[in-house]
Parts: C-alpha cells; sequence; structure tokens
C-alpha cells in the first residue's frame, strides 16, 4: 500500500510563508514506478483544485496559475518527500492541502493523503 502523510499546515496571517511537507512510504510505493506527486487543495464550499507537481524522475514542476511565483515544490528522493515553500500566502490561499502521488503499474493509480489544514487570516 502506500501512506501518504502531511504536515506543516497552521494557521498565518497573509503575506506569511509556510512550508508543507509529504512523506511517502509503502511496499506499493517503493515497487510501482513514480510518475509524479504533487499538491491539491480544497476550500470550504468549492471543489478539490490542483496546486502544484513535481516529476519523480526528471524534477520537472507545474503549478497552478494562481500560486505561479509564490508557491515552489521539491522532492527528495532518498527520503521519499515532497514540500511545498509557500510565500506571500493570501487568504484564498487557504484550504486543505493534499499530497498526491501518481504511481504507475501496468495502470494509472493515484494516492492521496489525509490533508493538512492550511489557514490563512487577512
Amino acid at each position: 500500500q502506500v501512506q501518504l502523510v502531511e504536515s506543516g499546515g497552521r494557521w498565518v496571517q497573509a503575506g506569511d510563508s509556510l512550508r508543507l511537507s509529504c512523506a511517502a512510504s509503502g511496499r506499493t510505493f517503493s515497487s510501482y514506478n513514480r510518475e509524479w506527486m504533487g499538491w491539491f487543495r480544497q476550500a470550504p464550499g468549492k471543489e478539490r483544485e490542483f496546486v502544484a507537481r513535481i516529476s519523480w524522475s526528471s524534477g520537472t514542476t507545474g503549478y497552478a496559475d494562481s500560486v505561479k511565483g509564490r508557491f515552489t515544490i521539491s522532492r527528495d528522493n532518498a527520503k521519499n518527500t515532497i514540500s511545498l515553500q509557500m510565500n506571500s500566502l493570501k487568504p484564498e490561499d487557504t484550504g486543505v492541502y493534499y499530497c498526491v502521488a501518481r504511481l504507475v503499474h501496468i495502470t494509472t493509480y493515484d494516492y492521496w493523503g489525509q490533508g493538512t489544514q492550511v489557514t490563512v487570516s487577512s
């Protein structure tokens, strides 16, 4: 199986910075091909939306337009972790942030963490 454990979420004020981390583990995570890992978020009353992702092999990154220039995703292959550095936070960044891992073994599998709450106060 795959376990994804997020950490780092908390209450902050607008303009502050915050760093989220996600640690991956499990036999499936170790044995399947890791395509990418990333972050989604869900604000109250809204649908879950893409935030950022990073290719496990090449390190190529992608970001939602709303976070470009403010958020940076990174990975540590040796520790099976990814991080999301969030700068210049805005109230609209508030939500539950979920770590996602896409693995490939004949077909694709998406695994989700439990989420970590980020609240940005104005």
